[in-house]
């Protein structure tokens, strides 16, 4: 999956995406990137948000939930 597409894509819809690698969670061993979608697309200021111990991991869940919320995600 080509990442940068998926957030272009994103962003072309009106979706605001922040991706976070956090520091002191890659140390202590707990799910230390996080996922954050928010934007006009997203009725009643709804987010998609999650934490998971990598990219992939994050994208697996977070993908399939802004389809459900009408996002086009490419291949």
């Amino acid at each position: 999956m080509d990442v940068a597409r998926v957030m272009e894509s994103l962003a072309e819809q009106g979706v605001t995406v922040l991706f976070k690698v956090d520091a002191e969670r890659m140390r202590d061993a707990t799910k230390p990137w996080t996922f954050v979608a928010s934007g006009v697309p997203f009725r009643d200021d709804r987010l998609v948000r999650t934490d998971a111990v990598s990219l992939d991991a994050r994208l697996e869940v977070c993908l399939p939930r802004l389809r459900e919320l009408g996002s086009v995600i490419p291949d």
